[in-house]
């Protein structure tokens, strides 16, 4: 928890930083229950769940952190131009992640399903026409879980591989939200106070800000 001194001290700026950290890292291991009928789900339904009640968390410690003087010193800017990119980072990619979501349950049709109901299978794919390259076990698997979710094994296997790849940018993005925090929390507890600086070119720049404007440069 930060103290409620005017000027927080180094260590206090490193914990606020190493809690955001922890708990952005914490939403790849939440867990949220799955019914069969939509196990396709799985690997997005813990950080669909999770993320939101974490960015209202942070965006709460922020808004306190706000209510008091602003930063004067350089450690202390430092410290909230960190904060607040990892913040706009991950508010940024949740909303990706949600987008992504909502694109996999329309694919699946389950917008369309009336509650208790079952999906329709399309009659013109053909179960056949499958790429059988996974093993007699991993193929049985595969049609117990395409059964039970009312589908096709193909359009099973091509809505699981959506989901999988949306937890994967989700995972990215939170690895690197949360490994650059801990490091500005490091730079913070190094460094002296007087040593850091925020204006002397973007080497002196927190991580998450550095990174955001290198993601910002590959994209122009």
């Amino acid at each position: 928890m930060m103290t409620t001194a005017a000027t927080p001290s180094r260590s206090d700026l490193a914990g606020w930083l190493t809690d955001a950290a922890q708990a952005v890292a914490g939403i790849l291991t939440a867990e949220y229950p799955t019914p069969a009928t939509r196990s396709y789900l799985h690997p997005v339904l813990g950080p669909l769940a999770a993320g939101p009640r974490v960015v209202g968390e942070l965006n709460l410690r922020l808004e306190n952190r706000l209510d008091e003087p602003l930063p004067a010193t350089p450690v202390g800017l430092f410290a909230l131009a960190s904060y607040a990119s990892a913040l706009g980072w991950l508010t940024e990619s949740l909303a990706d992640l949600t987008a992504a979501v909502d694109a996999i349950c329309t694919r699946a049709g389950i917008p369309a399903l009336v509650p208790g109901t079952e999906a329709v299978l399309d009659p013109d794919e053909d179960d056949e026409e499958f790429d059988y390259s996974f093993s007699a076990l991993e193929l049985a698997a595969i049609r117990a879980a395409a059964d039970a979710a009312g589908m096709t094994s193909g359009s099973y296997v091509e809505v699981l591989a959506d989901s999988l790849r949306a937890a994967a940018a989700i995972t990215d993005a939170c690895m690197e939200i949360s490994s650059g925090l801990i490091e500005d929390a490091q730079y913070i507890v190094d460094e002296a106070a007087s040593d850091v600086r925020i204006s002397d070119g973007p080497g002196s720049l927190p991580t998450l800000v550095r990174s955001l404007l290198a993601r910002m440069e590959a994209a122009e």
